[in-house]
């Protein structure tokens, strides 16, 4: 079952961001785009590396008009103590949402039962609140701010025109491809 064009359920978490604490709900994510980042827990040993860099790349989403919500099934307490302990994870500023009872983790099927954490999955949600992309790998292997930021640039310009699809490590204003019937087995 993929979980492409999945609406994302109602939602009411608790966040961590500039330092205090808020809610943050689905309608808070309708009409932008926005990047659920999961990641398996605090004070843990990957988790920090990727954070800092999609800290480093914070301004380019919100540049595009994506926000960036960090996402464990810790509590909001244990986001402000970690950000309070790891100069990494200082320089945060994105929402970090707390997902302890692991709703979010559930509805996009990245929840591990067996350790009671998410998995390191990234899902690209449309101003509609449906995933366009997603990604969810090894709990052992980092992700790339980078290339998430390319596939948001990529979403939008696809959500934005439909008769045309990026190419393999299309970068906007790269040229695309409107598929005809000219083209099958010539590209």
């Amino acid at each position: 079952m993929t979980l492409l064009q999945h609406e994302l359920a109602d939602f009411t978490v608790n966040a961590y961001q500039n330092d205090a604490f808020h809610e943050v709900t689905k309608a808070d994510v309708l009409g932008h785009w926005s990047v659920f980042f999961f990641y398996p827990a605090d004070f843990t040993f990957v988790c920090p590396t990727e954070l800092e860099d999609l800290s480093a790349k914070y301004e380019d989403f919100k540049a595009i008009g994506c926000e960036i919500y960090s996402v464990s099934c810790d509590t909001h307490f244990v986001h402000k103590a970690w950000h309070d302990a790891n100069e990494k994870i200082a320089k945060i500023q994105y929402p970090m949402l707390a997902d302890p009872t692991g709703a979010l983790a559930r509805d996009l099927d990245t929840y591990n039962e067996e350790l009671g954490q998410a998995e390191r999955g990234d899902f690209i949600v449309n101003p509609e609140g449906k995933v366009v992309a997603y990604e969810v790998i090894s709990s052992n292997v980092g992700r790339n701010a980078d290339e998430l930021l390319r596939r948001v640039q990529a979403s939008q310009f696809v959500y934005e025109h439909g008769d045309q699809v990026c190419p393999a490590k299309w970068e906007p204003g790269d040229d695309t491809i409107e598929p005809t019937l000219d083209l099958v087995g010539q590209l």
